[in-house]
């Protein structure tokens, strides 16, 4: 089946099962106001970050493709992405975090394809184009920083998540939804708020996946560089909101050295940040990073990693010290006096696997109910069975044909004929597969002849569990696209005829046929039927300017009036400054 999207030579390596989160780019609904909206904050941002931002982010402007005055078309953004070995690839607002780590995991930044309204022009709790490609795609252009962003999310995606998570993505997702669109009832907001809310605070112990999307949040998305006396600002979050660029530079914000403890300190995604962290350089983020892998079940294994499995209620990988793996949903462990697994149990389809290759014949139609294996050595034999050489094996009658007892030391039987083994590439046995088999622990019935072949997976430990399965293939479609979809906003009569006005000045500007007459018909159209408008008179003032004609005295007046409406007066303020500094220039 051909994709729904373009492919390129990055995008073509995408798993499928990712590619149900692509959807194709609305150029055509976004309206003249959108873009001037674009082109105002990037014009705000280019004058401003300038100033505060890491030296990579005007140069990765110029090096993603991403322009001042028009929204970016993905394919555009794609033909110069490549350069650096990156794509893009629009997605419907906040996708769910492994699928979001997974993307960045292939160098493929996934944006949301939603433009911010006027209404939140300085700060959108909703992700947005100018949020993801004026704000993280600068950055990638620094080859230090886009490898720790693919790094990240190599490490990411496989965090297991909690219960939990998906219900505080589902909440956050549908309250960034409301927000942004200017017909939802306030009633609807303020549920969803404290939807939110209460979820945060009842969230229990953070999952990894929450712990590293807290480290996401204070670096890739909040993040400083350099000095706590004289940072810079690399983060997207930041790049991205002229309110909060300005903001993060007051003293009011306390900044903090960036450490492993971020992982720890919870973020409001609705509201400015009250701290933030400085990382020294872009390979300190890294190091912390690697400190945080070393802390997560991929690296630990163990019964916490287990635990965590089976708290997730997903689908998820177990490796085991031989290398064989068991993807499932994981629903069982005994363990011994000492706290050590020693029967691990999925329940539905399971696939068991290699070096992430599924083994053949072990996919999820064969073990379509589940899959259950003791853990660990056997009683009174100081030799593991994957240390065992075929001599070995013979001795303790663990043979094609035989029929065994293996008794572990953790209290679990297994009782049958043996009828093969499966071994990887170096010769170590993986899997033994018994008919006529009972597998008991204590008087806990675990397997019953009836049930079929029984095969047990061979490993002294647990040495790695981490979230979704260890082949992609093996289970197909694998995570689920959000039933809450953006709202498409529905434009008034009124709405449309204002947006036609923008259209008119946008077109002036670009063939550079710009007449006083036109400019004060749709002047005095603005000030009779559409007086809270405030950026389409500073669009006039600015082509009345730039041609020195008359009436930008007029303009002018009317906007300093304009700048009474608290809402207005920071916006105007910075668009008049921005215009004097370009005629200075």
């Amino acid at each position: 089946m051909e994709p729904h999207f373009e492919l390129n030579e990055v995008t073509k390596k995408l798993p499928k099962h990712l590619h149900k989160f692509v959807v194709k780019q609305p150029y055509d609904e976004y309206t003249a106001q959108n873009q001037a909206v674009w082109r105002y904050v990037m014009r705000m941002n280019v004058d401003y970050l300038g100033k505060v931002a890491h030296a990579s982010y005007i140069d990765g402007l110029k090096k993603t493709g991403i322009s001042v005055e028009k929204i970016p078309h993905m394919q555009g953004m794609n033909r110069i992405l490549k350069e650096i070995g990156w794509a893009a690839v629009s997605v419907d607002g906040f996708i769910p975090p492994n699928a979001f780590m997974e993307f960045q995991a292939y160098n493929v930044l996934v944006i949301a394809s939603d433009m911010r309204t006027i209404d939140h022009i300085e700060y959108t709790p909703a992700p947005d184009i100018i949020h993801e490609a004026a704000g993280h795609a600068p950055i990638i252009a620094n080859p230090e920083y886009a490898e720790y962003l693919r790094r990240f999310g190599e490490i990411g995606a496989k965090a297991i998540s909690s219960a939990k998570d998906y219900e505080m993505y589902e909440a956050i997702r549908l309250l960034s939804i409301l927000k942004e669109d200017p017909n939802s009832t306030q009633k609807d907001i303020d549920e969803a708020q404290e939807k939110v809310e209460w979820l945060q605070d009842n969230m229990g112990e953070l999952s990894e996946m929450a712990q590293i999307r807290n480290l996401h949040w204070w670096t890739v998305e909040y993040g400083l560089i350099g000095t706590l006396e004289n940072p810079k600002i690399y983060g997207a979050g930041l790049l991205s909101s002229i309110g909060e660029s300005k903001w993060c530079m007051k003293d009011e914000v306390q900044k903090v050295p960036y450490t492993l403890d971020a992982a720890n300190v919870s973020f409001d995604i609705t509201k400015p940040q009250p701290q933030l962290f400085v990382t020294p350089d872009f390979a300190h983020l890294s190091l912390v990073l690697e400190q945080f892998a070393n802390k997560m079940a991929i690296r630990t294994g163990g019964l916490k990693g287990i635990e965590k499995l089976i708290d997730s209620k997903s689908l998820g990988t177990i490796e085991l010290s031989t290398g064989i793996q068991v993807s499932g949903v994981f629903s069982n462990v005994i363990t011994d006096e000492n706290n050590k697994a020693i029967y691990i149990q999925t329940t539905g389809p399971t696939a068991l696997a290699n070096r992430d290759k599924e083994l053949i014949g072990h996919g999820t139609n064969y073990h379509a109910e589940g899959f259950g294996s003791p853990v660990g050595k056997l009683k009174g034999i100081n030799i593991p069975i994957e240390n065992m050489s075929p001599r070995d094996l013979k001795a303790y009658g663990i043979y094609e044909g035989e029929q065994v007892t293996l008794e572990f030391e953790g209290g679990v039987k297994v009782v049958g004929e043996v009828i093969t083994g499966t071994r990887d590439l170096r010769g170590r046995i993986l899997l033994i597969s018994f008919k006529n088999c009972t597998v008991t622990y204590g008087d806990t019935l675990l397997f019953h002849p009836d049930w079929g072949v029984y095969d047990m997976a061979v490993g002294v430990e647990v040495v790695s569990a981490f979230a979704g399965p260890a082949d992609v293939a093996s289970f197909g479609d694998v995570g689920k696209v959000s039933e809450t979809k953006t709202h498409k906003i529905q434009y008034s009569e009124s709405d449309k005829k204002l947006y036609s006005l923008y259209d008119k000045v946008r077109g002036m500007r670009e063939s550079g046929t710009i007449s006083e007459k036109d400019i004060e018909e749709i002047f005095n159209e603005v000030n009779t039927s559409f007086k809270n408008d405030w950026l389409l008179p500073l669009e006039l003032l600015e082509l009345a300017t730039l041609n020195n004609f008359s009436i930008k005295e007029t303009l002018r007046d009317y906007l300093e009036k304009m700048k009474s409406n608290k809402s207005y007066t920071t916006l105007i303020e910075n668009g008049l400054l921005l215009l004097e500094n370009y005629q200075e220039v």
